[in-house]
């Protein structure tokens, strides 16, 4: 186990209640265009999401940046900031009300400008229990969590449960080692360059299927962890030369362009001190048992 700040971390909670999917009240139309100008109508982020779960496909569902499972929000702008910032991968989450009163999930992702969502996994029993409107609570833990030994890598909405569950290694040149499903070139980054790092997600661009294909993105699924290279998210995301980061996957595919599969970032280093590494497994449910989850989960 790497050397942490553990001990100085403050555990604390923030909640939000289950978000119904929404649309745009102007212009009044339910359509998008997509990237080749045909309108059409799909579903999109937020709600209770029945059928995609961790561990299924991210890209080819009839849907619009679907994020799987249960996705809250806080009424109060406020508080959902706090929410967005302070959740981080692998906070236990508990249902305080509903049918499902008691359940116990995970944190597994957030969702970017226009949704602003916290993303939790919950068993399927227990979805089926659920309604908008529930109300949520997560138990923060990971904020400002750093590497005593690693200076130069800054994690990001990162609980210590799920580092320990990465169990990075160093390899003879000093670096970070990092398992991941596939590392992405920067120029795929779209939607979320020039926005929060802490509270949304970075877009991989999907208009370029042979592109995806030579880096090994083409099929990825929820929860897989992808790096991008020359790409910078210390205090936003942004292009930088020789910089590193390392995300989750935890929203689906787009039809539109400068979209596609987001990422929840939970590393970074702007010298490249992190070395990702093709690794098979490497997936957030995988890493934290969370893909065997199948009945119902109640608080202990």
């Amino acid at each position: 186990m790497l050397s942490t700040n553990l001990s100085s971390l403050v555990k604390i909670s923030v909640a939000g209640e289950i978000a119904n999917p929404a649309m745009p009240g102007l212009p009044a139309s339910p359509y998008l265009v997509s990237a080749d100008g045909e309108p059409m109508i799909v579903p999109s982020f937020g709600g209770l999401v029945y059928n995609v779960r961790l561990g299924d496909r991210a890209m080819g569902w009839a849907g619009e940046l679907i994020q799987p499972a249960v996705s809250i929000k806080s009424s109060s702008a406020e508080a959902n900031a706090a929410l967005r910032v302070y959740a981080c991968l692998g906070n236990r989450a508990l249902v305080m009300s509903g049918g499902a009163a008691g359940a116990t999930g995970t944190v597994i992702g957030k969702s970017g400008r226009f949704a602003e969502h916290v993303i939790c996994d919950f068993a399927p029993d227990d979805l089926e229990r659920m309604a908008p409107g529930d109300k949520i609570q997560i138990q923060a833990h990971g904020i400002g969590l750093k590497l005593n030994d690693f200076p130069e890598v800054e994690l990001k909405s990162c609980s210590p449960e799920f580092l320990e569950a990465l169990s990075p290694d160093t390899n003879a040149a000093g670096k970070l080692v990092v398992p991941v499903k596939a590392v992405s070139p920067s120029v795929l980054a779209g939607a979320g360059a020039g926005l929060g790092s802490d509270n949304g997600t970075i877009n991989l661009q999907t208009s370029d299927p042979k592109m995806l294909a030579e880096h090994g993105i083409e099929d990825l699924r929820f929860g897989d962890l992808v790096a991008i290279t020359d790409w910078d998210g210390r205090y936003g995301h942004g292009y930088l030369r020789g910089s590193v980061v390392v995300g989750v996957v935890c929203q689906g595919g787009s039809f539109r362009s400068g979209y596609g599969p987001g990422l929840a970032i939970f590393m970074t280093s702007k010298t490249g001190m992190i070395q990702p590494v093709v690794t098979e497994g490497a997936n957030i449910g995988s890493l934290l048992g969370l893909r065997d989850r199948t009945g119902g989960g109640k608080a202990a």
